[in-house]
Order: structure tokens, then C-alpha cells, then sequence
């Protein structure tokens, strides 16, 4: 009797054994959920329909998109944080609510801990630019005249509390001026003012502006971060002008915590292969985004410095959401 107990339960243990594998294995069995917490049509609505088509194919299973947006993102966020850890329920969003969380709308949850990131499939660079009229020719220009005439210098923002008015403020902070700022609703009113002359400066991504550049109604001065990005390889970077700021925006793939880290790890897997096809890195370009992907341990870690690192801008300057 012994020997048989002894016997049935090696075999219960040898099954435990391969049961977790087997079963991330075979996952997905059903279609997948994936949340995006923003109207159609945005960067980051098109940024996660680019990647969820290419991950159903490589997958298996149909990647649904459903948009649940209102405030300023968080309400998607939300509930994706409420669904069943089971990887049948995705959120494929930009980080600022992880980043800048003392400018979001209160969240009943801690984003950092009630979500695991999974993948970052894009960085989208932020751009200072100018109106050609404006009489500033380069960054080093715009900080000479600003010292010499403090709060002349106004930018444009999307909003009060946005990325945007943090990466000005960022850089404002590490040249040591003082600028102005106007907030517009929306990214597209705040272009029309600067192409118009409304304001010198604006901080933006480039798909925003796209048409005005090429028109030339608009000037870009630098990207807002250390490295330029592989399509933008003419435009000087913040560590051309010897100043610490690394301000972007991201785009990644975020499951509720819980979810066993065999299917974490299947997604994380599946991502990245979508970002090796070099057709859908073609596309991101020139969409005004750049693939650079990080995974799990490493994208958490950046979400908890670019925290830090925007709670100093917030804590130094006393930017508002209002």
C-alpha cells in the first residue's frame, strides 16, 4: 500500500510538472481582449492596431480592439486593472499614467503594482519646435534669448498636465530659463496656433504636425530626448546641446496582475516578434514612431525612473492638470 501511495503520488507530481507549461503552451484558446483606453484614430490607437493584427496572427487567436476612453486615459486603465488575470484581457497604452500619476485624475489603484508591463513596442519622440518667424535658429539661440529676456518665450502644449508641458518644462529646467505657457485644447488647435504666429514654441509629436512640416509652415529646433531615433537622424537631440532630458512618449502591452507568467511571457515573445518584421518598423516610422522594444523587468524599471524623474519636473516647477 505504501509503495503504491509512494507511486501515485510521484505520478501527481510529475503532472503537476508539465500541467503550468502545457497550458501556456496552448494559450490563447479563444479570442483576446484588448484594451485601449483612447478614441480610434490616435497614435496610440493606431499603434496597438499595428501590433495586435500582426500578434493575432502569431498567436492564433483574433486580437479584438475595444476603446474605452475618458479621463485622460485612466478609465481604461481601470478596467483592464478589474479583469481576470487569465491573459484574455489586454491594455496596450501610452505610460503616462504609470509616469505622471500626480496629474492624472484619481485612479483607485496603484499602476505600477495593479498592472505587469509586458512590452514596449514604441517610443514616440517629442519634438521643441518653432515658427519660422519666430527669430530663434537653434536651441542654443532660444536659450540665449530667453536668458536675456525671461518669460518672453511662450510654447504651446495639447492641455495643462499633458506630456507635452512637462517636457517643455523638463527642458526649461535644465537650460536654466523661464517660458510661458499657453495651453491649447487639443494638439491640432495648438499646431494652428504656431504655424499661425500665435506662439514661437511648441512641444509635440511629429504625426501631429506632419503636414505643416513638410509645408515648412513649421521649424523643428531638437528632439526632447538624449538620442535621436533612427528616422530623425538630421535632427539634433538634447545631448547635442549638453542638456539631461529624455522626455518621450511610449506605447506598450500591460496584462492585470496575476496573470501567470507563462502567458506574460508568451505575449512578451509574441510582440517581439511581431517588432522584427521590418515592414511593420517601415510603418512605425513613418507614423513618427520608433520601435524599441523592452521587456517586462527592464520596462518596469524605466516606468519607476521616468516616475521619478517627472515628479522632480512637477515637484521643481508646480505644473496643474488644471
Amino acid at each position: 500500500m505504501r509503495s503504491a501511495i509512494a507511486l501515485l503520488s510521484g505520478l501527481l507530481a510529475l503532472g503537476a510538472l508539465f500541467a503550468a507549461p502545457a497550458s501556456a503552451q496552448s494559450y490563447p484558446t479563444r479570442p483576446v481582449r484588448v484594451i485601449v483606453p483612447f478614441p480610434a484614430g490616435g497614435f496610440t490607437d493606431v499603434g496597438a492596431r499595428i501590433v495586435a493584427q500582426k500578434l493575432a496572427d502569431v498567436v492564433g487567436q483574433p486580437m479584438v480592439i475595444e476603446n474605452r476612453a475618458g479621463a485622460s486615459g485612466t478609465l481604461g486603465v481601470g478596467e483592464a486593472v478589474k479583469s481576470a488575470p487569465d491573459g484574455y484581457t489586454l491594455l496596450m497604452t501610452t505610460g503616462d499614467f504609470a509616469t505622471v500619476t500626480a496629474l492624472m485624475p484619481k485612479m483607485a489603484f496603484d499602476p505600477l503594482t495593479a498592472l505587469i508591463p509586458v512590452t514596449r513596442f514604441v517610443t514616440v519622440p517629442l519634438l521643441l519646435l518653432t515658427n519660422p518667424n519666430s527669430g530663434v535658429g537653434s536651441v542654443k539661440e532660444l536659450i540665449e534669448k530667453a536668458k536675456a529676456e525671461p518669460g518672453k518665450y511662450a510654447y504651446g502644449s495639447p492641455g495643462p498636465g499633458t506630456i507635452n508641458q512637462l517636457a517643455a518644462e523638463w527642458f526649461a529646467l535644465e537650460a536654466g530659463i523661464k517660458l510661458l505657457h499657453v495651453p491649447y485644447k487639443g494638439g491640432a488647435q495648438m499646431a494652428t496656433g504656431l504655424a499661425g504666429g500665435e506662439i514661437p514654441l511648441a512641444v509635440t509629436t511629429q504625426g501631429t504636425v506632419q503636414g505643416l512640416l513638410e509645408a515648412g509652415k513649421i521649424k523643428p529646433l531638437s528632439v526632447l530626448g538624449r538620442t535621436r531615433p533612427s528616422f530623425l537622424r538630421e535632427m539634433p537631440s538634447m545631448a547635442d546641446s549638453n542638456l539631461n532630458v529624455d522626455a518621450e512618449l511610449n506605447i506598450s502591452l500591460y496584462v492585470p496582475a496575476g496573470t501567470p507568467a507563462e502567458i506574460v511571457s508568451r505575449l512578451d515573445a509574441g510582440v517581439l516578434q511581431v517588432l522584427r518584421d521590418e515592414a511593420i518598423r517601415k510603418r512605425f516610422n513613418e507614423l513618427g514612431m520608433d520601435v524599441t522594444p523592452i521587456s517586462q523587468g527592464a520596462l518596469a524599471e524605466r516606468l519607476r525612473s521616468d516616475a521619478a524623474r517627472y515628479q522632480r519636473v512637477i515637484d521643481q516647477t508646480g505644473v496643474k492638470l488644471n
